[in-house]
């Protein structure tokens, strides 16, 4: 759903990798290459005489704020003349895309259709789709993908500080993601989207998640004790946070998860909405169950890069356009999950509710001492939490 904008942007990336993306004390100083850039350059652009006045000019079209992302990437391909290469010429990249359907899914679809719009920026790039997001991590970690779309708890071993996005109770609608993810794809934050050697290239909203249960009597934490509850095989924080309510976590990884609740294997699902449909999680709820209407926290999908193939600077153009397709994630997955028939919701009091909040607060708490959430990250929740709402207990007396 996020490939449309994610593949435009990705087009320009190696056109920019060895010119525009120099560090800042480089910028002042005037422009400069190093033989290493310019040798990569000669390749994606033979033909090219690289000079001081090319290098200066692509990089005042990099960095100005007066042209959107997709017009600065149309005119440095045209200024170097990599939209005239022949095919065989163009610099190759190899996105993984992680799509639980695979290649016939709709993440993957929408990246094929846009394939041919590579070739309008000189770039060639070979879409490769996982079904199982493990054996995806383990291509970009070997190198054999370029970068890798994933969900933003897999990203968490990647950056910390994005991967705490989802954490729980943090972002409680989709108001206050909006605005997270506007913060975060600004130039002042790019220092946190690289660590070791891997850089974030884009966060993109993939929907609350809300509890599927197959017997609406489990209407609240107390009367989850003794049910089992899936977790993610890769995430023992998730069994130990279960096993803390009483419940029975059983382990599975994201893709056999939705049958195992469909099957009746275990008896609680977390999931954004656009599983209903999509995977058929129906099945699972019918003839009891149903979905608590409390979300738990908004979702994230994130591109992850190596730095050797996109450099931060690099990488900050493709954040900034990575957020000018929030509104057309957003109404992609409004419109996924008004396919949920009303008499499925369950609701909760919201004496219950104030409890869940303050035991995820809690959760969050407890987390961030043992490491598992980045303790900025939360801060920044909290602030934009007090944003929207002042007069909340923890814009006077914040534990995060």
């Amino acid at each position: 759903m996020a490939m449309p904008r994610i593949i435009t942007l990705l087009l320009g990336v190696c056109l920019v990798l060895t010119t525009a993306a120099l560090p800042a004390s480089e910028r002042q100083r005037g422009p400069s290459i190093s033989d290493e850039q310019r040798e990569a350059f000669q390749r994606l652009a033979p033909g090219v005489e690289i000079t001081p006045e090319l290098i200066e000019l692509m990089q005042e079209i990099t960095y100005n704020p007066d042209m959107s992302v997709d017009q600065r990437l149309r005119a440095i391909s045209r200024l170097a003349g990599l939209d005239q290469l022949p095919e065989d010429q163009r610099m190759a990249v190899t996105i993984c895309i992680w799509d639980i359907a695979g290649r016939a899914g709709p993440v993957f679809t929408i990246a094929e259709q846009q394939r041919v719009r590579a070739a309008q920026y000189g770039l060639n790039i070979n879409m490769v789709p996982y079904t199982n997001e493990g054996v995806m991590v383990e291509e970009l970690l070997s190198g054999r993908c370029d970068a890798a779309l994933m969900t933003g708890l897999r990203a968490r071993q990647f950056n910390k500080f994005t991967g705490t996005v989802d954490a729980i109770g943090a972002v409680p609608t989709d108001d206050h993601m909006r605005t997270l993810l506007q913060v975060l794809a600004h130039p002042r934050n790019a220092g946190r989207m690289v660590h070791g050697e891997y850089v974030i290239l884009g966060i993109f909203p993939a929907g609350a998640a809300h509890i599927f249960v197959n017997d609406r009597e489990i209407n609240t934490l107390g009367k989850a004790a003794g049910k089992r509850v899936v977790v993610l095989d890769y995430d023992p924080m998730q069994a130990q946070m279960v096993a803390g309510l009483g419940a029975t976590p059983v382990q599975a990884d994201i893709t056999r998860a939705p049958g195992m609740f469909n099957n009746g294997v275990v008896d609680v699902l977390a999931a954004p909405l656009v599983a209903y449909e999509a995977l058929e999680l129906y099945r699972g709820l019918d003839p009891d169950g149903g979905i608590i209407d409390y979300p738990l926290t908004q979702l994230s999908m994130q591109l992850v890069g190596r730095r050797a193939k996109f450099p931060n600077e690099v990488a900050q153009l493709i954040r900034e356009a990575s957020f000018e397709a929030y509104e057309d994630i957003m109404a992609f997955l409004r419109r996924e999950a008004e396919r949920v028939p009303d008499d499925w919701w369950i609701n909760i009091p919201e004496g219950d509710k104030q409890e869940y909040e303050t035991m995820m607060e809690d959760a969050r708490v407890e987390l961030r001492g043992l490491g598992y959430y980045d303790g900025d990250m939360l801060q920044l929740q909290r602030r934009i939490r007090c944003r929207f709402e002042s007069d909340r207990s923890e814009c006077t007396d914040p534990r995060e």
